[in-house]
């Protein structure tokens, strides 16, 4: 019998994600059998328990949400072994200090090098961008408006993506390492 996996799931897209409701959700992912059940700021994130492997917990959780909710978008699910080593991996770790202005986001495959490329070059002074294992991170010190790097990192990394800023991601890793044990 294959050993429980803590699973986060990021649901893509902000405005969709935050039309799951959170009790139901919790309650149809417990239904469906996922242990130590939690979810995080209305929705968007979920911390589930399960002895299925990544693409089933997908499957079943995709299921559940456009069945239920209607909610039809990208799903990731990332093991808290990954997630640990994507917190590892941050390439700008200084960029910490104000985590707000820290972005990592999972990406549903790997970009195509000019896109990278692209957006790399597009960086204001200041700014940072790393793809690292199907992570990016992004660092605007300058903050989040429809004129930096971020802003423009949906539509030009050209890959289906689930990004949180630092502080969620710190709360995923903490909530998961609970379900954890």
């Amino acid at each position: 019998m294959k050993a429980r996996t803590v699973w986060i799931i990021l649901f893509r897209g902000v405005g969709g994600a935050t039309r799951l409701p959170v009790a139901p959700l919790r309650r149809k992912l417990a239904e469906a059998g996922f242990q130590k059940v939690a979810t995080y700021i209305n929705s968007g994130n979920a911390i589930v328990g399960s002895d299925l492997a990544r693409e089933a917990v997908v499957e079943r959780i995709a299921g559940i949400c456009a069945r239920e909710f209607g909610f039809e978008k990208d799903i990731h699910a990332v093991s808290l072994a990954e997630w640990e080593a994507l917190i590892e991996a941050n390439p700008f770790p200084d960029a910490v200090a104000v985590p707000k202005f820290l972005l990592a986001a999972v990406l549903a495959g790997d970009p195509e090098p000019e896109k990278v490329s692209s957006l790399r070059a597009s960086a204001a002074p200041g700014e940072g961008f790393a793809v690292i294992d199907k992570v990016t991170y992004i660092h605007t010190p300058g903050g989040f408006d429809g004129r930096n790097l971020a802003a423009r990192f949906d539509k030009g990394i050209g890959v289906p993506n689930t990004a949180r800023n630092w502080n969620t991601v710190l709360k995923l890793a903490e909530l998961a390492r609970a379900a954890a044990t």
